[in-house]
């Protein structure tokens, strides 16, 4: 039976496939006392074997699309398997105490999960009882015949069903194969969506309950351009789809001829569009999308792709990359965010009631300082300002102490290269990302000391509205053209311009098609986005004129009260 479900369009682009369900299955059993334990030998044999050439299949899979050192992490699931104390101890409580064989794995790796998590002291020790966890599960799956995920051995054309994607996940992804994702939770800002755009995967989420209505290799049709999803489509929803999906392309293949073209507007003004990104491989994606600038590089996932700190080499060729393949075109970079949603599994976060709101980011940076995983990260990004064009951004800066206190650091780690004969660069720009209401408040005293603003509008809204931008029950909080949010916009643009300064914006708003000419109306310098956006958002820019957008931003900043009365205003003023 068809059933259609509405979801937040996250990622453009139309897809037509069979569901692939990203869950965790069932893994419960019942403990057995059994007679013939040959049998029950022969079936952990079976499934340790399965195991190991599966997971030698994700390694292959994950050195290409991660690299060797994030795929490293499946050696140590490997060498678990082939633990031949471990084996022969789960055989031995098979045959002394007569039980199936997932009792006696269950009861054996519980052991040594219990002795390796003990070790407080050793980090690496501790790591070992995650990977043996892992492992425990896979195992476990084959015995009880029931499919353990893994999105890196799809070979076949899918839509991915989930509650959600990790960063991970995402990152295993193979667009040849994945041709859209649909989850229960997020939005158009959650971590799923910027990688979905990223990769250029159309992509519905929140749509509360897709992982209990689909099953495995149903026939799903989805919309990344109306967050709609329909179930077992008929042969007639399919044909639209299909049609909607080759319109899109022929909007895209015109959106492409704007590669090369100057951002200017309709009467002129130009604008820098900008791109964010990731990793170094996503400049591929900028250059070819024809953006002018990284407007936002977030390094974290530098850290959450490595098994420990990245080190300074490893982060100096990793900056050295973007700055090269950009070819002078400016690099914004963003030092470490970590927290809130975004933990490392070898850096102990502190459980907290509201880690958004908790040690994240900058605070982490500056309490940390003196163990030197900041002034790491500074050394690496001052290194390699010699390859292009550097902009150094700090994150979640609420007070102007804390970014007098990193730009001292900073200072610190620049004079000491300099003084090593190490080059650096003249000129590079320090600023801060604006996303505390606080700071937004005050950005006329921070602009005196700042060499940009970047807003992002990602986290500004969520702790302006008071409203958590993951949690469906406030999604209707969630409004980018709310007057109170454009009123704290205007302010920063205006703080900056006061002082000679430039004010860009590296949240997903930047790109958003109604949000744009009301930034443009209020003179917002630089608009960085998912590159996908970038050609979309020249060609609504080529057809608008600055002054009757100036005009516009005015009215809504002046009479709207309502985001509503925002969207009427702007669709009236860009028909």
């Amino acid at each position: 039976m068809t059933t259609m479900l509405k979801g937040i369009a996250a990622s453009s682009g139309v897809a037509v496939a069979k569901a692939y369900l990203l869950v965790q299955p069932d893994l419960s059993f019942e403990t057995k006392t059994i007679t013939d334990t040959a049998n029950e030998e022969a079936r952990l044999d079976a499934a340790l074997a399965t195991s190991q050439s599966e997971l030698q299949l994700i390694k292959d899979k994950a050195v290409t699309t991660l690299g060797e050192e994030a795929a490293s992490v499946f050696d140590a699931h490997m060498m678990v398997l082939a633990d031949p104390d471990m084996t022969a101890q789960i055989k031995a409580a098979i045959n002394d105490k007569k039980v199936n064989a997932e009792a006696a794995l269950k009861e054996v790796t519980d052991m040594f999960i219990g002795i390796f998590e003990g070790m407080t002291d050793n980090a690496y020790m501790q790591e070992r009882a995650a990977d043996i966890k892992d492992v425990t599960k896979r195992v476990l799956a084959h015995l009880l015949g029931v499919k353990l995920p893994s999105p890196a051995l799809i070979d076949e054309e899918v839509i991915i069903v989930a509650e959600d994607l990790t960063p991970s996940d995402t990152a295993q992804l193979d667009k040849k194969y994945v041709k859209a994702f649909v989850t229960n939770i997020g939005g158009r800002t959650s971590h799923s969506a910027i990688m979905a755009r990223t990769l250029e995967i159309p992509a519905v989420l929140g749509t509360n309950n897709i992982t209990e209505l689909a099953s495995e290799g149903q026939l799903l049709a989805v919309s990344g351009l109306t967050g709609e999803v329909i179930l077992d489509p008929t042969e007639e929803q399919q044909s639209e789809f299909h049609k909607a999906g080759e319109a899109y392309a022929a909007q895209k293949a015109e959106w492409a001829a704007l590669k090369d073209a100057e951002t200017v507007t309709a009467d002129g003004r130009h604008f820098e569009l900008a791109a964010n990104i990731g990793t170094p491989k996503d400049v591929e994606g900028v250059n070819d999308n024809g953006a002018e600038a990284v407007g936002l590089y977030r390094t974290e996932f530098l850290y959450m792709d490595a098994q420990d700190f990245p080190t300074e080499d490893d982060q100096y060729e990793a900056y050295k990359a973007v700055l090269e393949g950009m070819n002078g075109k400016p690099v914004v970079v963003r030092t470490m965010d970590i927290g809130g949603d975004k933990t490392l599994p070898y850096f102990d976060l502190p459980k907290e009631m509201n880690p958004f709101l908790g040690w994240r980011a900058l605070r982490i940076s500056l309490s940390t300082a003196g163990d030197g995983m900041f002034r790491t990260q500074l050394r690496a990004l001052l290194r390699a300002s010699v390859h292009g064009k550097l902009r150094i951004m700090f994150p979640m800066v609420a007070l102007l102490t804390e970014f007098r206190a990193a730009k001292k650091i900073y200072e610190e780690e620049k004079a000491k290269l300099i003084a090593e004969g190490v080059p650096v660069a003249d000129g590079i720009e320090v600023g801060i990302m604006i996303e505390i209401p606080a700071a937004a408040m005050l950005a006329d005293q921070f602009a005196k000391e700042v060499d940009f603003f970047s807003i992002g509008t990602n986290d500004l809204i969520q702790y302006t509205m008071a409203a958590d931008r993951m949690n469906e029950q406030v999604s209707y909080l969630y409004q980018p053209y709310n007057p109170s949010i454009l009123r704290l916009i205007n302010n920063v643009i205006k703080a900056a311009h006061a002082e000679g300064k430039w004010a860009g914006m590296c949240g997903e708003m930047a790109g958003d098609q109604t949000a744009v000419p009301l930034l443009m109306g209020m003179g917002l310098d630089e608009f960085s986005m998912s590159a996908t956006s970038v050609l979309q958002t020249r060609s609504l820019m080529k057809r608008l004129d600055s002054k009757k957008m100036e005009e516009l931003a005015n009215k809504a900043l002046s009479e709207c009260a309502t985001m509503e009365e925002v969207v009427t205003l702007v669709e009236e003023y860009t028909k």
